[in-house]
This record gives C-alpha cells, structure tokens and sequence, in this order.
C-alpha cells in the first residue's frame, strides 16, 4: 500500500492467518523517508525530533548517516539488502556506491518521460549490477503510452498497452511498481509476462525513441 504499510502488515497478516501463503512466500520491502518527504498531517514512524539515524532506528537527511544505520540492520540479520531511492545524480549513486560497506542492491527511482527515463542512473545500476525499480512508470508517460509503435505492439500480441510497458521493463531489466489495486488491472499486468521478446522489431525501435536516437 503506497505510504500505509501499517496495512501491509495487516493484510500479510491475515493471509498468513488464512493460510493463503506462508512468510516465506512473501518478500517484503519497506523504504525509510526523512521528514522532508513525509505527510505530517499523518503518524510517521519516528519521533520527527530525533537525529536521522535514530529516525532510522526507531523506524525498523544525511543520505549515508541513515545507509550506515541501515547496514548495521543487515548486520544483525533484520535486513537482507539495502537500496536508495529518489537518487538522481549519477555522480551521487557513484559515490554511495563506493562509500558503502554492505553494497547498493536496489535503486527505486522515477521513469517516466519528464526525466528522460532516467538512464544515466539505470546506465550504472546495470554496470553494478544494482536492481533498478521504477514507478511513475505508467501515469509519468502519457506520449509513451499513445504512441503508435506501443500501441501496434500490444495489440498484435493482445495485451493493454499499459501492459506492454510492464513488459519493455521485464526485457530491459526493469522492476516496475505496480500501484494499482484493481484486480482487473493487476490480471492485465501479469498477462503480459512472456508476451513477447526483444526479437520484435518494435522493442528495438521504443529503446532508440526513449533514448533520443530517433523521431
């Protein structure tokens, strides 16, 4: 649940209850957020006083004070992995590459048309073999979505082009968020896994276009 993951415990809750999937089917990831991204008209998870890395601590800034806090987590086998998100500038994303003890596993970023599609920060995370999530992914691209190359891709295999983007993300090694808590929308999403390969000729054409490389 986008910003209410006191309801994803209660929902993992009640399907572990209801015998629906065991802890160990279910990975989870939750995201630290400093005070200047939260909703203060809301309960935030730490006292809004306290230093970054004991917002961090009371919660499970400086972006490597709360990373530090964070690995000491992984240390004691709370936390599996670590990522950063929001992180725009490469030369930022490097150098936290380099000053982190336990290794950058996740970056979750915007990619969607008003950023380019981010590919600077993509670029690297495919050299460090970092997993890149994006979200904004569909409502961020409206060109995106109404252009005629995505559109004849997605109807010559029967998917929703909102779909086919889920798609291009799979083939590209993309991990998409996937907001949307319309079991009609979820159903469509997951059809399009598999739905076809970076053989088609408009896979190759849509990488050249959100590149700048054509018209």
């Amino acid at each position: 649940m986008h910003y209410q993951e006191d309801l994803v415990g209660k929902g993992l809750q009640r399907a572990i209850s209801e015998k629906l999937v065991s802890r160990n089917d279910v990975w989870l990831q939750t995201k630290f957020t400093s005070l200047d991204g939260q909703d203060l008209t809301r309960p935030i998870p730490y006292h809004r006083d306290a230093p970054v890395a004991e917002q961090v601590r009371q919660s499970v800034g400086d972006t490597l004070a709360a990373y530090r806090a964070l690995e000491a987590f992984v240390d004691a086998g709370a936390i599996t992995s670590l990522g950063v998100s929001n992180i725009y500038d490469p030369d930022e994303l490097a150098w936290l590459i380099g000053a982190a003890r336990v290794p950058v596993a996740y970056v979750q970023n915007r990619w969607y048309e008003g950023n380019g599609w981010n590919w600077p920060i993509y670029d690297l995370c495919q050299k460090h073999g970092i997993a890149y999530q994006s979200f904004w992914t569909l409502s961020g691209s409206p060109s995106l979505l109404a252009h005629p190359l995505l559109k004849k891709l997605a109807q010559r295999h029967k998917v929703t082009p909102e779909a086919a983007v889920y798609r291009l993300c799979e083939l590209w090694n993309i991990t998409p968020l996937c907001g949307s808590t319309n079991p009609k929308h979820m159903a469509q999403a997951l059809a399009a896994e598999h739905a076809f390969g970076k053989d088609e000729p408009e896979v190759g054409k849509l990488w050249k276009l959100m590149h700048g490389e054509e018209d």
